[in-house]
């Protein structure tokens, strides 16, 4: 069974710095990419960054370029989101997003969500 577990938040204040971790298990065959997404409460998701490829070109979304950093450890099965700069507007829960290609059948897949609060 697929499974992505996020981890990392926490309360940090504004101009600090968090490392959140997805790490994922279950991925039987096909290709797949990483997605993180966040959603503050009565908001839609929002795309912070998307990797197509295991180890490829990142893109961000625009109010995160520059102050974050998607990368990918293929040894631990684990993708993270290196967060910079942080701002009270970051304050959101982080999900991770994996896209897996099984033949010719595209299956979408969602972590709990970890919590992040930037405060002082």
């Amino acid at each position: 069974q697929v499974q992505l577990v996020e981890s990392g938040g926490g309360l940090v204040q504004p101009g600090g710095s968090v490392r959140l971790s997805c790490a994922y298990s279950g991925f039987t065959s096909g290709t797949y990419a990483m997605r993180w997404y966040r959603q503050t409460p009565g908001e839609e998701r929002e795309l912070v960054a998307a990797m197509y490829n295991a180890g490829g070109t990142v893109k961000y979304g625009a109010s995160v370029k520059g102050r974050f950093t998607f990368s990918s450890d293929t040894d631990k099965s684990t993708v993270y989101l290196q967060m910079n700069s942080l701002e009270p507007e970051d304050t959101a829960v982080y999900y991770c997003n994996a896209l897996v290609v099984v033949s010719t059948t595209t299956y979408e897949y969602w972590g709990q969500g970890t919590q992040v609060t930037v405060s002082s």
